[in-house]
């Protein structure tokens, strides 16, 4: 072979090769590329009040539609005092009052005349605020971190998160703040699509599932799922909906809404998820929606089988000793709880203190300060220098704990 011609070869099979990776980049990005990808419009815990009917009248449009929104609100409040009280009726207060404690109003339908509002509206209530007043206190049963993986057949054909679907979208108008099940909704962007498909769903291996939901940070999945049945194109359209848990789809339950026509779909479907909620809520109440054991890592599998030879720990007596466990106190800790991710923030940097054995919140008060009950490896004074030097403000009393972030640390 002539001197040269090696150098030729390999450029040349390097531009192929090139160009191969090209191709192949290019068809990679055509699968995860396009107009997918619906975020969750909210995650906050405002307490939330919806189909609130109002009819009112006034000097002008604006007027009306104000008095309709003070309407709602002195409604709203009613109705969510009768919620958290089993029913009785709540003390009355004023429209200022009120202003303060709404975070937001929701308009499900409205129709504005020059001097008529007539409307269908939400009401969203500011948690803090509001906690105060109704006195929320107690624990508050949560379900572990769930997988939301939205499952929608439309035209015969099933699909997750490959591409915008109406009950995705659905999924990420929900709001999480007044449910008792932890869903974690994923974006549908990036990988999403590739990982979390409609075909995931059926795939009842642990394995994959494992990896996913650890990416996750999800504890098991939840696989809603919806069936569109059209009588004829914009029409009337059903939906048969099936609530599923687990890799093994465990059914819960299902039931079945209809449409006039295909114009409605976006409500059939925020009425879907509401429903879809109230059946895990209630699977959750019943023990039903515990984690799979089958997810859960085996962490005796990944020790390994062989140990170290053991090292010779006599005394000068020769006799070995077992040394006694460090003792167990429990401490309980007040903290600051001006909504739910609080509760959540403070167990988990409690949990992350060298130490402690457990830690949950043993008293609710939202929007004021709730109660911790802390097993640490050691006595109180002890895990209060612990506190303190992971930047937390401690004051100490009797069995008790005071904590609080940032400021200059308290006198004893």
């Amino acid at each position: 072979m002539p001197a040269g011609a090696v150098p030729v070869l390999g450029a040349a099979a390097c531009a192929l090769a090139a160009l191969g990776w090209t191709l192949g980049g290019a068809g990679l990005r055509a699968q995860i590329e396009g107009e997918r990808g619906v975020p969750p419009i909210d995650s906050s815990s405002s307490f939330e009040v919806g189909g609130i009917e109002v009819d009112v009248a006034g000097p002008n449009a604006d007027a009306a539609r104000l008095g309709g929104w003070r309407e709602a609100q002195r409604r709203g409040w009613k109705a969510l005092w009768a919620r958290t009280h089993g029913g009785t009726p709540g003390p009355s207060l004023s429209d200022s009052a009120l202003d303060q404690m709404v975070a937001g109003i929701v308009v499900e339908d409205e129709q504005i005349g020059p001097r008529r509002y007539v409307a269908r509206l939400g009401v969203l209530f500011d948690r803090a605020r509001t906690g105060q007043i109704l006195g929320a206190s107690g624990g508050l049963r949560r379900s572990a971190p769930m997988l939301v993986l939205p499952i929608e057949w439309s035209g015969g054909t099933a699909q997750a998160l490959e591409a915008r679907s109406l009950w995705q979208q659905a999924w990420a108008r929900f709001r999480t703040g007044s449910s008792p099940v932890d869903y974690v909704r994923p974006t549908g962007t990036g990988v999403d699509p590739l990982v979390l498909n409609a075909g995931q769903s059926l795939r009842p291996g642990r394995n994959w599932w494992r990896l996913l939901l650890d990416s996750y940070g999800a504890a098991d999945v939840l696989i809603p799922e919806v069936r569109l049945l059209r009588e004829w194109p914009g029409g009337p359209v059903i939906g048969r909906f099936s609530a599923y848990h687990g890799p093994d789809r465990q059914y819960l339950g299902g039931f079945v809404l209809r449409v006039g026509s295909s114009e409605a779909l976006p409500r059939l479907m925020d009425e879907g998820v509401k429903r879809m909620d109230a059946l895990y809520a209630a699977a959750l109440q019943a023990g039903r929606l515990s984690p799979d054991p089958g997810l859960a890592i085996d962490m005796a599998a990944l020790l390994p089988e062989t140990v170290d030879d053991p090292v010779d720990m006599a005394g000068d007596d020769g006799q070995l000793t077992d040394a006694p466990p460090p003792a167990a106190t429990a401490v309980t800790i007040q903290f600051d709880t001006p909504d739910a991710a609080a509760v959540s923030a403070a167990e988990a940097a409690v949990r992350a203190v060298p130490g402690v054995r457990g830690a949950a919140t043993s008293s609710l008060a939202l929007g004021g300060v709730s109660v911790m009950r802390v097993t640490f490896e050691g006595d109180q004074a002890a895990l209060r220098a612990a506190l303190v030097a992971r930047g937390w403000q401690v004051q100490e009393g009797a069995g008790a704990l005071r904590i609080r972030r940032g400021g200059a640390q308290p006198p004893r």
